[in-house]
């Protein structure tokens, strides 16, 4: 009796092949975006590489690159670079800054919000308020993807910010304490106290409403 001839592997089909190698643009042209205001503002400010280098302890090299978009940094270094060009946060996303800094805007639409995705650090922040270089009092909506984190660092920059969990888990550290934070919860602090925040879930996004009040700023 003849046996049965053995089955061939099936071959691997070409599109998982080439599925390796398709990228998504956006998060680059993200980075391009941020870099070229953080840039615009320096000129404004008629800072150079150097001077902000010494302000930040940051490589010139390292800021080269963030400006033309090379470099996706961390939310920490963003906050670090908006303090010593005496801007808010919000200010390094959103409208290409003028030379006066100025937003008259009253209404930000749902459909119009500007938005600042840290791809490499799962964090996101949507700008709820108008945006204007010179604005002190910002409103965010910020998401933390699963295990999403500013960093194990501390960081400090100008202001007070306050907020509200909307959706998930957010664990904040402000000097040498941490608290587990649930939907519901609220905090406040001076933003010159050491912190960083993090989702300590592996499967669900946090969603915070944040408030940055820059008191240097002007």
């Amino acid at each position: 009796m003849r046996k049965p001839a053995a089955a061939k592997p099936a071959k691997k089909p070409a599109k998982m092949v080439k599925a390796k190698a398709i990228t998504t643009p956006a998060e680059p042209a993200m980075d391009v975006a941020v870099g070229r205001r953080i840039r615009d503002l320096r000129r404004i400010r008629q800072f150079s590489l150097e001077t902000i280098a010494a302000r930040t302890d940051l490589s010139i090299g390292f800021l080269s690159q963030i400006e033309r978009g090379l470099s996706s940094p961390s939310l920490r270094v963003l906050a670090t670079l908006a303090d010593v060009l005496g801007v808010g946060i919000a200010a390094l996303f959103g409208a290409n800054p003028g030379a006066d800094g100025a937003s008259d805007q009253v209404v930000t639409r749902g459909l119009q919000r500007p938005e600042l995705k840290l791809w490499r650090t799962g964090v996101s922040k949507q700008l709820l308020s108008p945006a204007g270089a010179d604005n002190k009092l910002n409103l965010f909506l910020v998401h933390l993807e699963p295990g999403g984190s500013t960093g194990d660092e501390l960081y400090t920059h100008d202001g007070e910010e306050a907020g509200l969990v909307l959706e998930g888990e957010m664990m904040l550290t402000v000097d040498s304490e941490t608290w587990s934070l649930k939907t519901g919860d609220s905090f406040r602090f001076a933003s010159r106290r050491p912190h960083r925040f993090s989702n300590p879930a592996q499967d669900a996004k946090a969603v915070v409403l944040w408030v940055n009040c820059v008191t240097g700023a002007g």
